[in-house]
């Protein structure tokens, strides 16, 4: 349906402003570039075809679409608010306080920084400014000095003190992050990076060998957060190991900021209180635009609002004000409904499948999340269960497991996540039918053979017929829950 037809064909009184935005700003892409339009219209549809499991995404209101698509984005605004690199930002000034402003609100924050692109960069200019505060700071005291007059010798030895930082945080295979000192990302190459894990039995967190790794190692930064862990971790007793050891608390809140802001984690689970420095995504559970953020203690403020230059450059004045929308529908009464039926949503759809006899690691979820261990309940790899529900109409990803012996590739487990589907409203009694629609699909799906006669970690057969039941359930499953419901296409 075009603009045009729109107009036409609707009654005045049943006009919808954000299906006319929709239509307008498509048809300007679509004067440039057919393919380019055609894509955005496909992807609105692909995701009204298929239900989306995915932990780390969500559908963010239109008003925050909205948001990112206007004029702001010509904007160069380096610096922070009344303090920046070019003139003209009187109204980027106003957006990013704002934003600021709310989120502190919103989280009971010292101080929030905004600017960060995304989860990873808002790590960065947190690894950055504790670097700043404790290194860099007594090591310019003690020569008298700031680092623009330091001498080029003196500067190499600041460097060689960085380098020398050692790092605390979870094990990418049992949960943490890509940024928290994995191997193959910057921040093992900042830093002297050690990874603690979960019990290999349990798959929880042990606290006592935690705090026993962490006398012997002794960081700079004690890392606590994850991007594939089902269970809720207490932060005051994250402080506690944090002070005995002399180490800047950083909390990656990433995945479930969400549940903070709308009071489902409180008291000790409730990181903002404890951590020294916090960083989170705007989307996930938080349910905004793309991008990332940092929420520090007064101490690291003057480290933290120097992201630029430290490590970004310019910001997008567009998605602060987004985020600034996000935040202020987060602090409604709508948004701690909701962020509450996200976990009951996930504890119902982990119950769901743990009575099928599915194998769901730590044996259940405090969260958003759940972990599927495919290997012992089907005998399939990640990749061929992820591939094989994708076929029937579910959208999510396979994930290392604790210890995994097929790799981060392959893997031996899905993630499951249900903030996107709690958007839509979905409840219960739909996370019973989609943990029964996943359940079908795998249990009559294998590993296909190899010419050598050896299963395969990749290639997968299933039966064609539970695949098309499976997408007429997901079908008639999202009619009932449509996507923007105002927008009206053919």
């Amino acid at each position: 349906m075009s603009l045009l037809k729109y107009l036409n064909e609707t009654p005045k009184e049943n006009l919808n402003i954000s299906t006319i935005a929709f239509f307008a700003n498509l048809e300007k892409v679509k004067e440039i570039s057919p393919s380019i339009a055609k894509n955005i219209l496909n992807e609105l549809q692909d995701q009204r075809k298929n239900l989306k499991l995915i932990a780390s995404e969500n559908f963010s209101s239109l008003s925050v679409q909205s948001a990112m698509g206007n004029l702001l984005t010509d904007k160069y605004a380096e610096g922070y608010p009344y303090n920046r690199f070019y003139a003209g930002c009187d109204n980027v000034d106003k957006i990013e306080e704002e934003a600021a402003n709310l989120a502190q609100e919103l989280f009971g924050a010292d101080y929030a920084y905004v600017q960060p692109h995304s989860g990873a960069d808002a790590n960065m200019v947190a690894f950055l400014s504790i670097l700043m505060a404790k290194i860099q700071k007594p090591f310019l005291e003690e020569l008298e000095t700031d680092l623009i007059n330091l001498t080029a010798e003196d500067f190499l030895k600041l460097r060689e003190k960085y380098g020398k930082q050692k790092l605390l945080a979870m094990d990418l295979y049992s949960g943490g992050h890509l940024t928290h000192g994995y191997r193959f990302n910057n921040s093992a190459i900042m830093f002297d990076a050690y990874n603690y894990t979960v019990d290999k039995e349990t798959k929880l967190l042990d606290i006592d060998n935690l705090r026993k790794m962490a006398h012997e190692i002794k960081p700079l930064i004690f890392l606590v957060g994850y991007s594939a862990y089902s269970r809720k971790i207490n932060f005051a007793k994250m402080r506690e190991i944090a002070d005995e050891v002399g180490a800047v608390l950083m909390v990656d809140m990433a995945h479930f900021a969400g549940l903070v802001a709308g009071g489902v984690f409180t008291g000790e689970y409730n990181p903002v209180p404890y951590a020294h420095v916090v960083t989170t995504t705007t989307h996930k559970t938080l349910r905004g635009p793309r991008g990332g953020m940092v929420l520090c203690k007064k101490e690291f403020k003057e480290y933290v609002e120097k992201g630029c230059p430290s490590f970004l450059g310019g910001p997008l004045p567009h998605v602060m004000a987004a985020k600034a929308l996000a935040f202020k529908e987060a602090l409604s009464d709508d948004f701690k409904k909701y962020a509450h039926n996200i976990v009951k949503n996930s504890q119902a759809l982990a119950d769901s499948l743990m009575e099928k006899g599915v194998h769901i690691v730590t044996g259940g979820t405090d969260n958003h999340l759940l972990l599927v261990d495919v290997s012992k309940s089907y005998g399939l790899t990640g990749r061929q269960a992820e591939n094989a529900v994708r076929e029937g109409g579910i959208t999510l990803n396979r994930n290392g497991l604790p210890f995994d012996i097929n790799g981060p590739w392959y893997t031996s487990g899905l993630r499951l996540g249900t903030p996107a589907v709690t958007s839509l409203g979905m409840g219960v009694d739909e996370m019973k039918e989609i943990a029964s629609i996943i359940d079908n699909i795998l249990k009559n799906t294998k590993p296909a053979k190899t010419s050598s006669g050896k299963a395969s970690k990749a290639k997968f057969e299933t039966d064609l017929n539970i695949i098309k039941s499976s997408k007429k359930q997901v079908a008639d499953l999202l009619l009932k829950f449509p996507l923007y419901p105002e927008i009206q296409i053919d």
